[in-house]
């Protein structure tokens, strides 16, 4: 089969907390994050997506986090930098600061808030995708943004240069099989649960927030995967499952992943309002769920 668009990212992608410490960014801590990546073999890291809580970053706390792992990975893996805004002015200046920093890439949510329309959203990525270097990942995410980017509006950007790949996180196994039937672009999964349905049917592997936990473990499932080996690939994703939907199913991501990671001790757990903490409740179901995943000897440091 002919390698699509974006098959250089294929693989597991990683999309990174930015932790925080006394209400500040913490980049000793995040360099920790990057080198915990690059040691699990993670092929794409994403600084400050969703998971990464840009929403709360300052404009100089965004492109310096972006900097800060561009410089940390130093070439060992990519970097595909959330430079996306619901302001295209705005993606755009991102976007090209992330370039000349030396990222790999840039994913663009599609712009949220203002609903723009079909060709609203084309003209909007296509100038993001004329004005830089870099290739660009269409992330469609309707359930933050509240508008899908809908198949023929993807498969038109399809045939704008530098538009190599789409984040499809519409939870629609039919939007993704349209996408690979349809155009040369690579679909990477924006659901750590749906990885290997929407493998199945031609998406190329996860930009991941459970990966911050277990990189490994999902490197294991999208590398069995893409080689055919069902046997395996059904084992690790039912392995996995429980872990995905437990865990992020607590409360909007990445409120849950961050007191994850601090029950093993690789974040303080620290969040920007007006993301939360999760209650008592929550955080002893979390437990449980860690503790029944295997994570035990972790928790008990």
């Amino acid at each position: 089969m002919r390698p699509r668009k974006g098959s250089d990212f294929a693989g597991l992608s990683v999309a990174i907390v930015t932790p925080f410490t006394d209400g500040e960014v913490n980049y000793p801590r995040l360099r920790e994050q990057v080198e915990f990546q690059i040691e699990a073999g993670t092929r794409c890291i994403v600084p400050v997506g969703t998971t990464g809580e840009s929403p709360t970053l300052s404009h100089d706390e965004h492109e310096k986090v972006i900097a800060e792992v561009i410089q940390c990975v130093a070439g060992r893996a990519k970097v595909m930098a959330g430079t996306g805004s619901n302001s295209t002015a705005e993606a755009l200046r991102l976007t090209k600061r992330a370039a000349a920093e030396g990222a790999d890439a840039t994913l663009q949510v599609a712009p949220y808030y203002n609903k723009p329309t079909q060709e609203g959203f084309y003209q909007h990525f296509k100038a993001v995708a004329e004005a830089v270097e870099i290739p660009v990942c269409v992330y469609n995410i309707p359930g933050r943004c509240g508008k899908e980017i809908e198949v023929e509006t993807i498969q038109r950007l399809a045939d704008v240069p530098g538009i190599t790949m789409v984040k499809e996180a519409t939870g629609k196994l039919d939007q993704c099989s349209a996408i690979v039937g349809t155009t040369d672009l690579t679909v990477l999964s924006g659901d750590d649960s749906l990885t290997l349905p929407m493998m199945s049917v031609g998406a190329e592997g996860i930009v991941s927030v459970v990966g911050n936990l277990v990189p490994r473990d999902m490197i294991e499932l999208v590398e069995a995967a893409a080689a055919g080996d069902l046997a395996k690939a059904m084992r690790m994703h039912h392995k996995l499952f429980a872990l995905c939907q437990n865990m992020l199913g607590l409360s909007t991501n990445p409120i849950p992943l961050k007191a994850a990671m601090m029950m093993v001790g690789r974040d303080s757990g620290e969040l920007r309002l007006p993301m939360t903490t999760l209650d008592a409740s929550s955080m002893q179901k979390l437990q449980e769920t860690l503790f029944a995943y295997g994570m035990n000897s972790a928790l008990a440091k």
